[in-house]
């Protein structure tokens, strides 16, 4: 294959690039109760204002509402380090408007309700929702989007819409000699995650994003090969699957997303993902803790076979859970759909206002984590670096690696030649060598025992020890690219008969909707993991102030009797009882070796002796 295999090539005319787009865009179905779609960015603009933050200094407007376009934000700026532009879409609502919207969304009757389904925190255990319940104290310390910003911004889209009904993605041909990359970027006015679907945060602007991507079925047809959305916390291989895997729904030619409430995430099937949000602070209780796990369930045999196995996988507990509902039952956007695309906004060539903004798309507020932060535009990450995803869309999907179907067989043959050849060369390296070797050991077993050749023998022996090892790494070679080519030839077979290879081998970490399984189900268990934490906490309070003499006592009586709690409705008392005796085992093992230590010392020693004389005298009657 040429080296420029990969280099991308002019992207084509603007026609054949909205066929492109057109003939492979996305459907979309929402979660009923969502709020905000997709729509062209030029509206919001001009309901923005532009504002710079500067390092210790007030926010300072720009540019203000009414006054900001398109063009205006294409101007290049710069106002040093540490400066933060952003745009802010809306203002909160002031106390009557903000009541008018809860009593109409909350109270009035409505086709489209969101209904939450399992309770998030019925599905993690107490130390999850423990640090859960610090994350959300944080969020009255640091930056975050006000509650009724959200009621705002859903007011204000539902007035665009009525001025102008209209769903637009921004799309985006890339290309190279081996692939064909259809970028689809959907931009929402607001991301209503925490306010509207009990999610991680709420945001100003929200950009999502999918590729399709195409190789030359024949000359002048392409076809579809993969398909790659974008996800929290997912990259690379993981985000994409084949065109041809069951998990991509299709209409027609059109890939099926289910996105997520509030979040606009990306799923190729229907239902509740469970999202969880580290804390990189705890990543060293985080090993000690699956350190632990691992050897509680394996060497102590609490977990057997497979299970035992899968009871190795690192888990971290202190973890924050948030429910993605990416139920599909709302809204369906896209060919032949409830709502169509009404336009496609090509970004080839780069528009001004995405090549030369690289501040945020909505409110700054300062949060030290970034999940309130508005995102930056389809170019740039937050800190104003280019997206890789912009700048390389095959190697942000793992691609880069993969050769097209339509390359793939000759790559391959190309590859068993290189390593042929390889493999030839180094035959005549190990036939020189072996040759040279001989001759070396000839010249040492002659000069053996003659002393005045000893410093010229010592040589000569040196040459042989690493000419040996050297030859044996050759050897040790040529053993490896035998089972290559072996298994290069397998597999120019299988091209050849048509196989395509695993349809999932390359994915790492699949996104899955969550599942039930082994929580028990019902009202009050729920209602039990949503107050968990809080009847701790009371409890902790309790004892402090009325049995502090008994405080120990009183936590591990608490503790242990919120443990019996939930591991009845989570129906795992039996395996909690083992559990707990298999403690109380290892600890009276403990005291007792601490109590006892000198004299379990000594009749061990006496027993380890009386062994070994034993095992003497055996051998010597034998």
């Amino acid at each position: 294959m040429t080296p420029d295999a990969a280099l991308p090539l002019p992207p084509p005319a603007a026609d054949e690039a909205r066929a492109l787009l057109r003939r492979f865009e996305p459907v979309i179905r929402y979660t009923r109760g969502e709020r905000f779609f997709p729509m062209n960015v030029e509206p919001y603009v001009r309901e923005c204002s532009l504002w710079v933050q500067r390092p210790d200094e007030e926010p300072e407007c720009l540019v203000p509402e009414g006054a900001l376009t398109l063009e205006k934000l294409a101007e290049p700026r710069s106002d040093g380090f540490g400066a933060v532009y952003f745009l802010k879409f809306i203002e909160p609502l002031n106390i009557r408007e903000l009541t008018e919207y809860i009593l109409r969304e909350r109270w009035g009757p409505r086709a489209d309700a969101f209904h939450a389904g399992r309770g998030r925190l019925a599905r993690v255990g107490y130390t999850s929702r423990f640090v859960d319940a610090l994350f959300s104290l944080t969020l009255l310390a640091r930056g975050r989007v006000p509650g009724d910003t959200a009621a705002a911004a859903a007011q204000l889209y539902r007035r665009l819409l009525r001025q102008h009904e209209h769903f637009c993605y921004y799309g985006r041909v890339y290309r190279t000699r081996s692939w064909t990359a259809l970028q689809y970027w959907f931009f929402y006015p607001f991301n209503n995650w925490r306010s509207g679907f009990f999610g991680v945060n709420d945001h100003e602007a929200d950009w999502e994003m999918i590729t399709v991507y195409l190789y030359e079925a024949a000359p002048g047809r392409l076809a579809p090969e993969w398909v790659a959305y974008s996800s929290h916390d997912f990259w690379g291989d993981d985000l994409r699957r084949r065109w041809d895997d069951p998990e991509v729904e299709k209409v027609g030619e059109h890939p099926v997303i289910y996105a997520g409430a509030g979040s606009h995430a990306s799923y190729f099937q229907r239902g509740e993902y469970l999202a969880e949000l580290e804390m990189p602070f705890l990543s060293p209780v985080v090993r000690l803790a699956n350190l632990a796990r691992g050897y509680w369930r394996r060497f102590l045999g609490q977990v057997r076979g497979e299970a035992a196995d899968q009871a190795l996988i690192p888990l971290n507990v202190f973890r924050i859970p948030f429910v993605d509902y990416a139920r599909g039952d709302g809204l369906s956007l896209g060919p032949g759909q409830d709502r169509e695309w009404t336009d496609v906004c090509l970004l080839d060539p780069t528009p001004g206002w995405a090549q030369n903004y690289r501040g945020l798309w909505g409110v700054y507020v300062r949060d030290p984590i970034a999940g309130e932060n508005a995102p930056a535009g389809p170019v740039y990450n937050r800190d104003g670096l280019m997206r890789r995803a912009w700048y390389d869309p095959i190697g942000w999907a793992g691609l880069d690696k993969v050769p097209a179907p339509h390359e793939a067989l000759e790559w391959a043959r190309e590859r068993q030649r290189e390593v042929a050849e390889r493999q030839a060369a180094r035959q005549r390296e190990i036939a020189a060598k072996a040759h040279t070797l001989v001759d070396l050991q000839l010249e040492a077993t002659a000069m053996d025992g003659r002393p005045h050749l000893r410093r010229l023998y010592d040589a000569r022996v040196a040459e042989i020890e690493a000419l040996s090892r050297a030859l044996a790494g050759l050897r040790a070679e040529t053993a490896a690219d035998e089972a290559l080519l072996e298994a290069l030839a397998q597999h120019i077979a299988g091209q050849e008969r048509g196989e395509r290879g695993p349809l999932r081998a390359h994915i790492k970490h699949a996104h899955v909707p969550a599942s039930d399984t082994g929580l028990a189900l019902g009202r009050i268990a729920e209602t039990w993991s949503a107050i968990s934490i809080g009847l701790l906490m009371i409890g902790f309070v309790l004892v402090v102030l009325f049995a502090r003499h008994y405080l120990m006592f009183g936590l591990t009586a608490l503790i242990a009797t919120l443990l019996f709690v939930e591991a009845g409705f989570r129906r795992q008392l039996p395996q909690l009882v083992s559990s707990v005796a298999l403690a109380l085992a290892l600890v009276c093992a403990l005291v007792l070796t601490f109590e006892f230590f000198w004299e379990m010392v000594v009749l061990g020693v006496l027993a380890a002796s009386g062994y070994v004389m034993w095992e003497n005298l055996k051998e010597l009657g034998n």
